[in-house]
């Protein structure tokens, strides 16, 4: 069964809204990710094609095959889209308790700093599992 979900950035400015089908949080540790969110990108599962979007956004292209969305009035970070298909990968802060998911997944997960670990039973992709399923979702051999 879906479920819409509303959230919004620190300052309000920015409101975003989808659905989910199967609530799953995932956690990326990857260096870009960490490094704009001072820890793992945790991100909620959507339907990629149900996203409305009001207020004005700020999009950074980090790499070949993403761009990451922030509030250019608060700076929160709104979502991890990938380019080939423009999928977005909300932040799963924008949402009251984070939608209520369960951890599901982490990518990069042999790069996850030493101060922290997540616990429970879930998938962990590493870097090199990682980089082959974007790199095959985005048609890429890397």
């Amino acid at each position: 069964m879906s479920e819409q979900i509303r959230g919004h950035c620190l300052c309000g400015a920015v409101t975003v809204t989808s659905t989910m089908d199967k609530p799953a949080l995932r956690a990326c540790h990857c260096d870009m990710c960490r490094q704009q969110n001072s820890g793992a990108f945790m991100s909620i599962s959507n339907d990629p094609q149900d996203v409305t979007v009001t207020g004005e956004i700020k999009v950074y292209r980090s790499s070949e095959w993403a761009e990451r969305a922030f509030c250019p009035i608060c700076g929160s970070t709104l979502w991890y889209s990938t380019v080939h298909d423009g999928a977005r990968h909300l932040s799963a802060g924008l949402f009251e308790n984070a939608g209520g998911a369960p951890l599901k997944l982490e990518f990069f997960a042999d790069k996850c700093p030493e101060g922290y670990r997540f616990e429970g039973a879930h998938k962990r992709l590493s870097t090199d599992e990682t980089i082959a399923m974007f790199g095959a979702q985005a048609g890429d051999d890397a």
